[in-house]
Parts: structure tokens; sequence; C-alpha cells
């Protein structure tokens, strides 16, 4: 059985949002009323404390629950449901596996609230990306190479989540499939190119948690569409 916190263990999706990009009122009050079973905060590039600060302070207007991904230490912010802490477990320089781990724990250890925590075993899968390009992440030419690093996350390290991060691409939902019957520890997170409720769905078979993100600010309307429909109540 796959071990997950009470937080996201029940979690089928997730929209994630950028401080460093413009979401409308009109907007955000639509994802946070969506049905969505979550929000994650976070970002590659222009993440300060004080934009995760005022959009986290607009969150707060309504009941989802929000857990911020952290990406830079001088950005960490009080006050969200938990914290998701990166691990990207196929990034080609040394500095952005362990290092910046290490430095948090020497500046803040005693302050650190573990029991906030979950570290995410990010395997990116797409050079191309901003994450790709900032970690020089290291791309498996097959589904047997993507098991390598799978099964670090999920057997070595028994990581409590594995987050594959297809970061503006469309994966495929074979290798998906795959990945997760050889899962036996992590929850897997999926993330990457999801542009329609099809999509959405074929995804949320395979993972356990989709996360949607750049559809919003393309088209925030049929990002509500990835969301999946409740039953009806009698």
């Amino acid at each position: 059985m796959k071990n997950s916190t009470p937080l996201y263990a029940s979690w089928r999706h997730a929209f994630k949002l950028d401080p460093n990009k413009e979401l409308s009122d009109e907007a955000l009050e639509a994802i946070c009323e969506s049905g969505s079973d979550g929000i994650l905060i976070g970002g590659t590039d222009g993440i300060t404390y004080e934009n995760v600060t005022e959009l986290l302070g607009r969150v707060r207007s309504y009941a989802i629950p929000c857990i911020q991904e952290v990406s830079r230490l001088d950005a960490v912010v009080p006050g969200f449901d938990h914290y998701f802490i990166p691990l990207v477990v196929n990034a080609g320089r040394a500095e952005w596996l362990l290092q910046p781990h290490m430095e948090a724990i020497k500046q803040y250890g005693r302050l650190i609230p573990w029991h906030e925590l979950t570290v995410e075993g990010y395997v990116v899968l797409n050079p191309d990306s901003k994450v790709g390009r900032l970690t020089a992440s290291v791309q498996p030419n097959s589904i047997d190479d993507l098991f390598v690093y799978t099964t670090l996350t999920d057997r070595l390290l028994q990581l409590p989540i594995l987050y594959l991060e297809y970061s503006g691409i469309y994966g495929d939902p074979s290798w998906i499939e795959q990945v997760q019957r050889r899962t036996t520890h992590s929850h897997l997170f999926y993330g990457g190119g999801i542009g329609n409720q099809e999509q959405a769905q074929v995804m949320s078979e395979r993972a356990d948690t989709i996360v949607v993100g750049n559809l919003i600010y393309e088209d925030w309307r049929r990002a509500l569409e990835t969301v999946p429909q409740q039953p009806s109540s009698i």
C-alpha cells in the first residue's frame, strides 16, 4: 500500500498557481471554487517572498487547501497548509540535487517545522522547460531509463511523492501507466501539457493526482473543465 500524508492522499486534481504570473480576481475565484482538491503555489523564476505572500493572501479568501512548492529559500512564506520540497532526481547539475536542501538546514534547521514538509522526487521530462534548463535534467531515452529514476525515488529513497513533470508538454500516457504499475510507495503526481477535459481524464486514470498549471494562464475557463465532475447528491 502506498503511504501518503492525509492532506494530499485523496487529491485527484490540483491547480498550480505561479506567483510571477497575473491572474484576475474573477479567474482566481473560479479556480478556488471549482471543486479541485487543492492549490499548489510555486514556480521556477521571478519567485519572491512578496509575490508569494500576496498570492497566498488572495487564495486564503477561499476554503481550498493550499500548499507551497518551495523553489527559493528566501521565498518561503508561513501560513500554508503544507510545504512540498522538490528534489530533482534526474538533475544533471549536482548543485540541484541536495545542495539547496543542505543550505536550508544549515541556516534554518532549528526552525524548520518538519511535520509540515513533504519531499517530492521530481523527474523533469521536458529538457526545454525552464526547470529542465535550470537543472540540466538528464532525459530518459526509453521507458526503462524512466524506470531507473522512478525506482530510485520509490524504492531506494522511498520518497512520499513521485512527481513526473513534463512542464508545458503533454506526456505519453502509456509511460505514466507503466510507472504507476511499478510504483509501490510513492504517491504519483503528473503535471504537464493538460489542455482539455479529455487529456485530464486520461492522465487521472494513470496518476494518483494530476496538476494543471499553464492552462490557467492560457484559458482559465477551459482549465475549469479539467476538474472531475462531482457526483450529484440525491
